[in-house]
């Protein structure tokens, strides 16, 4: 998604340990319009799979996914990191380490807002190790709910999520590919 690339190129500050800090836009500051944006292409991409739920990981996937659900006029639902004082019905859980922060959560969704009968579309900010993903895609195979596919805003495409989510045989579609972080700067998967 040329749009989300060049707002990467422009704004996006790549750090040490090959982390890319885009919260001017994405994940602390959001820009509405290139959210929107986001959201369309991600329900263009997945049409016609019949989703039924959007499902994410707060804090930072929730923002791209609302917008998802809003295009394909479903609901969002998204897997809490820590249990709310509300969240005392049963609930589905994964654990999850997060590469960003280094720290191992444990994932929940109350499961009445997760069923057998749900065609799942996943969606997440970033794709590095896959872990979200995975404790996402555990979650919906202990609803023994259909997942239809998982968007990625920005995956980093040299490291190991990509393939440990298709090994896990689910269709996945990613808006910036990143090959690369050269000089402190980006270098997209061409297409």
């Amino acid at each position: 998604m040329k749009l989300l690339e060049d707002r990467i190129k422009e704004d996006g500050i790549v750090l040490e340990g090959n982390v890319l800090k885009v919260n001017s836009f994405l994940n602390h500051q959001i820009d509405p319009d290139l959210m929107a944006a986001i959201g369309q292409e991600f329900a263009k991409l997945f049409k016609d799979q019949g989703i039924t739920r959007i499902l994410t990981v707060e804090s930072s996937g929730i923002a791209p996914a609302i917008m998802v659900g809003y295009a394909l006029h479903v609901p969002v639902v998204f897997a809490r990191k820590k249990k709310s004082s509300t969240l005392n019905e049963a609930v589905y859980s994964a654990e999850v380490f997060s590469y960003t922060k280094n720290v191992l959560n444990t994932i929940s969704v109350d499961q009445k807002f997760l069923t057998a009968s749900d065609k799942v579309l996943i969606i997440d900010d970033f794709l590095a190790n896959g872990q979200a993903v995975l404790g996402l895609i555990e979650i919906c195979r202990q609803a023994k709910a259909d997942i239809v596919g998982a968007g990625i805003v920005v995956e980093k495409s040299f490291q190991k999520g990509a393939d440990l989510i298709k090994k896990a045989g689910v269709h996945l579609e990613s808006l910036a590919r990143i090959e690369a972080f050269v000089d402190g700067q980006v270098k997209f998967v061409e297409e």
